[in-house]
């Protein structure tokens, strides 16, 4: 069989089994096939390129990440919706269609509480999507919209047309990002919209694809030489060509529309998607087009919002949890109560001021409701029902897991665990102690740092350096192979500068610039250490609180231990000589769109060993501006103040 046949059968297979798994839910081919056939068919496009089209599932993942997001101007508006809380104010909007068009009837769907976006076909291959924006003008989101597999790249026999849907995260996997994101030490996603939108803006298309978005299509905008005569008829032509669309009920009368919408209400936790409301639309197409619209919102659709459950409950005790990121988080133990679905029996407290805000006390009788349908809350007390001696709480002044004492963020609420060893926070910790730019262990990823600790092995970022290989070994997914390697990344890592190793502590505000400012300004550890505030504070870049934030973990009994341990597995604590090349001495850098040949950082680092700077915004004082491919607003303000304006090639040739 020749490639171009095997590449388009393999594509028809492909195609059909991601729209059984996405849009059917009822996949018939394995997932070790599906793998099996998408790789041959990676090889043979690599092999023919000329052979590569848009449309191919294997161009889900998406391209270069980009520096902004062009505007795009939506050929048909994307109208928001007239909004109504109860169901006088329905049967109000029924009147109003009614006096018009009084045999209308309509359909019922589901709001999803995502993201509005609308997708363009052109000879049947999907060509363009964009974000809602203000209705007439969004952000082309293209690449982004691809990674979504039950978006078709490719509907047959179709017409150029344009439909409109919502972007939303499943519930399941909202869940499983937020865990994830938790066991990272970063922060996490409030809710399933917010993660939505936040994974649909990526600039890499490649975190999107990671964030397994889903989509519903709930609406015909344009097509091309095509009659429908009602919106029901639009959406099971929809479903012929492979798009997912949203559930709908067709209703003759307002009370049947009233009745729906309350069976809706009490089903939301089945559907895998949040919902915030429900849509009525009239159904007939003609009927819509002489109600018309007004300045804001058609006529013919309502969108119904359903009021957040709250009740009351009791508040038997504040128990107190120490984030990967060292933040003391109050959490309400409660009396379990039903609430909008599920029975609760806690609650977020947010933080001390937010408790001393509410005046919250143990034993209160509290009421309670899900913010967003999803994070239980604490709305206010019944301070009639308050017990006689109830006294007001206030967060511990030593961490609860392993006692070093807490400090409040100097700019915000958050009251944090000082401890450099902190069970609490081994993960992130040493997560962070690994990464690339701190102290770059090869191989050291999140997933064998949980293994190692697991595994009760590592319970600080110096025990890494006491592994022994045969150990490493017994681990899941870790042979004899992987643990050598292992423990030789570990060992080069010894002989980094000090400048990894401070940025690698993770001390608050010391980013890696200011950890190699600190290091060359000092250069030991041990001077460091014994460095005042008005030392610190000497040191360029290094404000009062950046040096009250050293001096702190400096004084630290945890972060003395680590030191300690480090210094005896031998880990270097003295600062590179620094070079002898100053060519860029004077010289502001200034880095924007995507770089090839080196990371930011990496680029970064390279200006400021030659004695350049490496700032992030254009102005007068830039000398020069290295744009790489999508290069945006900083290249435009470069060219209109005049700066020189370097290829990444021009730059790569700079520093030979």
């Amino acid at each position: 069989m020749d490639a171009k046949r095997e590449i388009n059968l393999l594509r028809q297979e492909l195609e059909q089994a991601g729209f059984e798994y996405y849009v059917l839910d009822a996949p018939a081919m394995s997932d070790y096939d599906y793998d099996h056939k998408l790789r041959r068919l990676e090889e043979l496009e690599a092999a023919n390129p000329e052979l590569i089209t848009a449309d191919s599932p294997t161009q889900r993942v998406g391209g270069k990440a980009v520096e902004g997001f062009a505007e795009v101007t939506h050929r048909v508006p994307l109208e928001s919706l007239q909004d109504v809380f109860d169901f006088d104010e329905l049967r109000q909007f029924d009147q109003r269609v009614k006096e018009t068009v009084p045999a209308a009837s309509y359909v019922v769907e589901p709001k999803v509480d995502g993201l509005s976006v609308a997708l363009e076909y052109e000879n049947g291959v999907f060509v363009r999507g964009a974000t809602r924006g203000d209705g007439r003008i969004g952000e082309d989101v293209t690449e982004n919209l691809r990674t979504i597999r039950s978006v078709p790249l490719r509907i047959p026999d179709a017409p150029d047309l344009i439909v409109r849907g919502e972007v939303f995260m499943p519930k399941k996997v909202f869940h499983e990002l937020n865990e994830q994101r938790e066991r990272r030490g970063e922060p996490l996603f409030a809710n399933p919209r917010n993660a939505a939108a936040g994974s649909l803006r990526q600039l890499d298309p490649k975190v999107a694809a990671q964030r397994r978005l889903d989509i519903l299509i709930f609406n015909v905008q344009w097509v091309d030489q095509m009659q429908f005569d009602t919106h029901i008829e639009t959406l099971e032509y929809l479903k012929t060509k492979g798009y997912k669309v949203i559930p709908h009920y067709r209703c003759d009368t307002v009370e049947q529309v009233v009745e729906r919408i309350a069976e809706i209400g009490e089903s939301r936790e089945d559907f895998q998607f949040d919902i915030d409301g429900a849509v009525v639309k009239v159904n007939n197409l003609a009927q819509r087009e002489v109600l018309g619209s007004t300045a804001k919102f058609p006529r013919w659709a309502a969108a119904y919002k359903y009021p957040p459950e709250e009740k009351p409950t009791k508040l038997l005790d504040i128990a107190v949890q120490v984030g990967r990121t060292g933040v003391l988080t109050p959490k309400a133990i409660l009396a379990p109560v039903r609430l909008a679905g599920t029975t609760v029996t806690n609650a977020t407290l947010h933080n001390q001021d937010f408790i001393a805000e509410k005046d919250i006390c143990i034993g209160d009788t509290v009421i309670v409701r899900k913010a967003g349908e999803i994070i239980p809350e604490v709305v206010s007390v019944l301070k009639e029902q308050r017990p006689e001696g109830a006294k007001p709480y206030f967060l511990p002044d030593a961490c609860p897991v392993c006692g070093s004492p807490v400090t409040r963020d100097e700019d915000g609420a958050h009251i944090r665990c000082t401890g450099a060893e902190c069970p609490a926070q081994l993960l992130r910790n040493l997560a962070h102690f690994a990464s690339r730019d701190a102290m770059d262990i090869e191989g050291l990823g999140i997933a064998v740092v949980e293994n190692l600790v697991n595994a009760g092995l590592v319970s600080s970022p110096a025990d890494l350096y006491f592994l022994d290989a045969q150990s490493v070994a017994t681990l899941e997914r870790m042979g004899k192979r992987s643990a050598e390697n292992l423990i030789a990344a570990i060992e080069k890592s010894k002989g980094n500068d000090l400048g990894r190793l401070l940025y690698a502590f993770g001390i608050r505000q010391v980013g890696q610039k200011a950890a190699r400012t600190l290091a060359t300004h000092f250069g030991t550890l041990e001077a460091l250490q014994k460095a005042s505030e008005e030392a610190l504070t000497a040191v360029e870049d290094i404000g009062s609180i950046t040096a009250d934030n050293i001096r702190r973990w400096f004084d630290s009994q945890q972060s003395k231990h680590l030191i300690g341990r480090l210094q005896e597995a031998g880990v270097n604590m003295t600062a590179a000589e620094q070079g002898s090349d100053r060519r860029f001495e004077g010289m502001t850098f200034v880095l924007t769109g995507a770089l090839e040949q080196f990371t930011r950082d990496e680029a970064s680092a390279m200006i400021e060993e030659r004695g350049g700077k490496a700032a992030s915004s254009v102005s007068k004082k830039t000398t020069y501006v290295v744009a790489g491919e999508n290069a945006g607003s900083k290249l435009k303000k470069a060219n209109e103040l005049g700066i020189t304006v370097l290829t990444e090639a021009e730059f790569a040739q700079m520093l030979l």
